[in-house]
């Protein structure tokens, strides 16, 4: 049988140091620009091109996450 070693990490109790946060400007473009083609498929043809404004769709869903932030 397999032994389990924890190493245990005290807490930092003093106040911990604040990050000064930027957005990235790439990571709005790149949500633009998805929306952007979704909404040009869309226009230009919806039925024919149903598979790739899904495409796309699913794209940011997978890859943008609720977690994922433009400030990290």
């Amino acid at each position: 049988m397999a032994k389990v070693f924890t190493i245990t990490v005290p807490p930092k109790l003093g106040r911990s140091t604040k990050r000064e946060r930027a957005s990235d400007p790439r990571y709005v473009d790149g949500q633009r620009l998805l929306v952007e083609a979704m909404r040009y498929l869309a226009q230009s043809d919806p039925v024919t091109n149903r598979s790739a404004i899904e495409l796309i769709s699913e794209h940011v869903r997978t890859r943008f996450r609720m977690s994922d932030s433009p400030l990290s």
